[in-house]
């Protein structure tokens, strides 16, 4: 498979002024996916932002219509090209062919999505209420505006944030993560087989430097950041001491399941063992603590342990159709995750699963699915992204909800129960982002993603995505 690693501006790719280069490593035997992906610098966001500025100048005023009928038409292209996209995501970062075929999968129908929104931004109006004067609030574009998308989902981080802001009339700059840039590059092409004009979307590579650069710019003035709470902050930072450029960040979470003794326990067995592992279960959203309710406890966490071990089988070669968990994206992510296998170790009170089990040889970085009962705050209340999963117990409602909310994450929750009525209780109390019923969350296309606390601020997908890139004028008349 061949691969355009050069920065994509102006609708056309070219070379980086910088001079840096770096390559991409594939996780599951480290032999290289690609060398020399260009990084940009400077003088190559300066063009990127040069660019989009000039771009918005006739975008911002192009009929929604017209917007619409570009995004279609990139519907369109990525729909015919899912398998080359999802397979591009699997060589660089790990992720199983068939999840990495889902996620890709979605991304059309988010085009087709906010493009029936493009003609339909309207405004508002105020009837006189006693002072005689016409109140108008116009819904308007920032202007040039820039995403950094995450590496555990790129086409999906990305479509989220350049489709609702190009429909709202922005003209926008996107980086992907080092780890995996490929299929954001690859997605040039497309940008001009669908005719979008000269400016309106680029595309810029590198690692945090660049991130850094787009933050601070002073003539961007919205970003949108998907990654680690740590380098949210600094982006947060950076626009804060450059020009206030508004900022949505999604970031981080330490979420909790919820499994109450009314639950349906097969349903909840499988969610927490399967739906966990989804990705080797570097997903934000995923729910790395479960808090079961004392009276099935013992139940639960035998039969957990066993969907467990079963999923080990499942663990291989990412490209392979069968293959349900695979390696971790990258050594340093290896690492990081490893260093919390220790201290799960030698912390809880017991080790149902994995907690040794850590393979990095010719087959790749993996970890085995780890079950740590009771273990202390760093693995219960930091975020691993991986493959390790915290049970500890709780007696009453009102203790599983404290439990539940005692962290600095609030991104997403899920509760376990046949009881409507206690679902709709102990969804209000817990402070996410996001709460799904019977399920792990997942990214649903008309409803509002993000979090609360440490978690971010800021929605992307659905109508508040969209409104999101947009910023409020009122006019009156007297």
């Amino acid at each position: 498979m061949s691969y355009e690693t050069r920065l994509f501006i102006n609708n056309k790719y070219v070379d980086a002024r910088s001079d840096q280069r770096f390559s991409v490593i594939n996780p599951y035997n480290e032999t290289i996916v690609c060398e020399g992906v260009q990084a940009a610098g400077p003088e190559d966001i300066d063009l990127a932002v040069s660019a989009a500025r000039q771009a918005y100048k006739k975008w911002s005023k192009t009929a929604g219509s017209e917007r619409a009928k570009y995004m279609h038409r990139m519907a369109d292209l990525i729909e015919r090209d899912i398998d080359r996209l999802a397979m591009i995501e699997t060589l660089s970062m790990g992720q199983p062919i068939a999840t990495s075929r889902k996620f890709t999968a979605s991304v059309p129908a988010y085009w087709r999505y906010y493009a029936g929104y493009a003609d339909k931004i309207g405004g508002e109006s105020f009837t006189d209420d006693g002072d005689a004067r016409l109140k108008i609030v116009q819904y308007m574009p920032y202007g040039v505006c820039a995403g950094i998308a995450s590496w555990n989902g790129t086409q999906g981080t990305i479509v989220k944030k350049v489709a609702a802001a190009v429909t709202a009339g922005n003209t926008f700059i996107i980086k992907a993560s080092e780890k995996s840039p490929l299929g954001a590059i690859a997605l040039g092409k497309y940008i001009q087989d669908a005719g979008f004009p000269p400016g309106v979307i680029n595309i810029v590579s590198g690692d945090g430097l660049t991130g850094s650069l787009l933050a601070s710019h002073m003539d961007i003035w919205k970003i949108s950041f998907t990654g680690s709470t740590a380098s949210g902050r600094k982006v947060q930072d950076a626009a804060t001491k450059s020009n206030l450029k508004v900022v949505t960040l999604e970031l981080g979470g330490k979420s909790p399941a919820i499994v109450f003794n009314d639950a349906d326990l097969e349903n909840a067995l499988i969610m927490n063992s399967r739906g966990f592992l989804l990705n080797a279960s570097q997903i934000c959203a995923a729910c790395s603590r479960i808090l079961v309710q004392e009276s099935i406890a013992p139940k639960f966490l035998e039969q957990l342990q066993t969907k467990f071990k079963e999923m080990v089988p499942l663990m291989g070669d990412p490209t392979e159709e069968h293959t349900y968990i695979g390696p971790l994206a990258d050594k340093a992510q290896f690492d990081r995750v490893s260093s919390f296998l220790e201290t799960g170790r030698l912390s809880a009170a017991a080790v149902l699963s994995g907690g040794g089990a850590v393979r990095k040889s010719s087959t790749g970085y993996f970890i085995e699915p780890t079950i740590f009962v009771d273990p202390d705050d760093k693995i219960y209340k930091e975020e691993i992204f991986g493959p390790i999963l915290s049970v500890k117990t709780f007696k009453t409602e009102e203790e599983a909800i404290d439990m539940a909310n005692a962290t600095l994450y609030g991104l997403a929750a899920s509760v376990y129960t046949s009881d409507v009525t206690r679902a709709m209780r102990v969804s209000a109390e817990l402070e996410a982002g996001m709460v799904s019923i019977n399920a792990p969350y997942g990214a649903v296309l008309n409803a509002p993603f993000g979090g609360m606390k440490q978690s971010g601020h800021g929605r992307e997908s659905g109508k508040y995505g969209l409104m999101d890139w947009l910023q409020m004028k009122a006019v009156v008349f007297k």
